[in-house]
């Protein structure tokens, strides 16, 4: 949504990316060291990111400089003037460039907010940061881009090894235990064809369902209740509603209603890795 005024001035919110690559020196002249995006929303910003980090990890080993980039975002109000962006929020995407390092995406608490569930999970809160011309202070946050989104090592030659790794997803109910592998999706409801039986008239017939992706455990929403997520770690419980997330290592499911009350309605998982 944007105001236009007359004099060609818009009032918008936008998601603002910076991009640099780091220690440039030998690049500057061939490709530039720095650029700045606009998105229409969070997400879209958080994917380009995602995936300017992934290319540049992909280039590294092939080239005899190793090529690195660090990428800030932020989402909120600004003023549009032909092509340039002006406003808090682009002051403070670039305050926040200037404190990231080599394979690194920050972003901000409004921005956080702004995301779906399913990209909010793989962000991780670092630090309450001062900017220079505003009282309060910005909450930091780093987005966990790579493909498994609990490593935190920045070692890219062990990257092999964890490709070595196989994903399950232990699933605990109802007394029974159900292994969920990188390659399969089990469906969970009140239905009897279902692989895992809810016994809970809070669950729809057909509630949900989990399925491996890119080395993580995705549950996706797709009932009239909701489906309730809450990773261990995490002080916030997640509601999806026709929606799909990211599972994290370990936590609870909650079916057609809270995980932080157990009940029938309620699922234990953790994900365990396995060599392969």
């Amino acid at each position: 949504m944007a105001t236009k005024g007359a004099s060609g001035v818009e009032s918008a919110q936008r998601a603002v990316l910076f991009a640099d690559v780091c220690d440039s020196t030998a690049l500057y002249e061939t490709l530039g060291d720095a650029l700045v995006c606009q998105f229409r929303d969070a997400d879209k910003a958080f994917r380009a990111a995602c995936d300017m980090q992934t290319s540049a990890a992909t280039l590294s080993p092939r080239s005899q400089a190793k090529f690195a980039i660090k990428i800030s975002f932020n989402y909120g109000p600004v003023v549009v003037k032909d092509d340039d962006l002006f406003g808090d929020t682009v002051n403070v995407c670039s305050r926040l460039n200037t404190l990231g390092g080599p394979e690194q995406v920050l972003t901000t608490q409004q921005t956080f907010d702004a995301l779906t569930p399913g990209l909010r999970v793989r962000c991780r809160q670092l630090y309450p940061l001062k900017v220079k011309g505003k009282a309060e202070q910005i909450m930091v946050y780093d987005v966990l881009w790579r493909l498994d989104p609990d490593i935190t090592e920045r070692d890219l030659p062990a990257r092999p090894l964890a490709a070595r790794m196989v994903a399950v997803l232990k699933i605990s109910y109802g007394g029974e235990s159900f292994t969920v592998g990188p390659a399969q999706e089990v469906l969970l409801g009140r239905d009897k064809g279902n692989d895992i039986i809810i016994e809970s008239t809070r669950a729809s017939r057909v509630h949900a369902r989990i399925f491996g992706r890119d080395g993580n455990f995705v549950i996706a929403d797709q009932s009239s209740n909701g489906t309730f997520l809450l990773i261990d770690g995490n002080s916030r419980e997640m509601l999806l509603r026709r929606e799909e997330a990211v599972m994290g290592e370990r936590g609870w499911v909650g079916v057609g209603k809270s995980a932080e009350g157990h009940g029938t309605h309620v699922l234990r998982y953790r994900l365990e890795r396995r060599g392969a």
